[in-house]
């Protein structure tokens, strides 16, 4: 990677980690909340958003048109197959999915996905790219959420489940989780931290593509996402937060 290489769309925590460890490995990458400051000869851009359809769909094709025919973009595929993403876009061979939870820094390896029409340089180019910022990168079959997204979110899904039929408190599942499995946080407080919409869109992702019930949502983690209690960025998820206890 060069530099003066590299644009980061998105608001949320990913994008900020992305642009920290990206500058820290001598990138002179931005981030962007508006298209518009995107300048037209960026050659690579990482986008971020796990939003529903028609949203996610604008914001591709506007990158689409707004970059140059070898530009790559980058975008995360939490929610949707990297296919289907390139669909919506004039040149999908540029499309490279990539899937990851926040925080990044604790984490060695970033899963990536081609899509049926993605060129073999521009996946190559994301490995570069996230080889120079420190990370290690594999292949896999291209579907909504990928593998540790996916198996973490189903994980999680099962514990919001678990909550609302009152099998045990929050706190329960996280300790029994922690000290039953040796897992590094309870799967509820660690939804809290990756964000709970985040969540929600692997799981409604893997329902839309494979029709597969066992990918169902739990009612309380959409209900929790429709009232804006995402987690620790909005200070209520499975748990609430104080102002200031929580990392920005």
């Amino acid at each position: 990677m060069t530099r003066n290489s590299l644009a980061i769309i998105g608001e949320t925590r990913l994008s900020q980690e992305l642009l920290e460890l990206s500058r820290g490995a001598g990138l002179e990458a931005v981030l962007l909340a508006d298209l518009a400051e995107l300048t037209p000869t960026t050659p690579l851009v990482i986008e971020t958003s796990s939003s529903q359809v028609e949203k996610k769909k604008l914001l591709l094709q506007k990158l689409d048109l707004a970059l140059p025919a070898p530009a790559v973009i980058i975008t995360s595929c939490l929610g949707f197959a990297t296919t289907l993403m390139a669909s919506w876009t004039a040149k999908p061979e540029r499309i490279v999915g990539f899937a990851t939870f926040y925080p990044l820094g604790d984490k060695k390896v970033i899963e990536l996905a081609a899509g049926i029409r993605t060129a073999e340089s521009a996946i190559q180019s994301a490995e570069q790219l996230f080889k120079s910022i420190g990370k290690e990168t594999f292949r896999v079959k291209d579907t909504p959420g990928l593998t540790f997204p996916r198996i973490l979110s189903l994980i999680i899904n099962e514990a919001a489940r678990s909550l609302e039929e009152g099998v045990a408190t929050a706190e329960e599942i996280d300790v029994a989780m922690r000290l039953g499995v040796n897992y590094p946080h309870g799967p509820l407080r660690w939804a809290d931290q990756i964000g709970l919409d985040e969540v929600l869109a692997v799981l409604e992702g893997l329902q839309r593509e494979t029709g597969d019930d066992r990918y169902r949502p739990a009612p309380l983690l959409k209900k929790l996402v429709i009232a804006g209690f995402l987690g620790e960025t909005r200070g209520k998820g499975f748990y609430s937060y104080n102002e200031g206890q929580v990392k920005p």
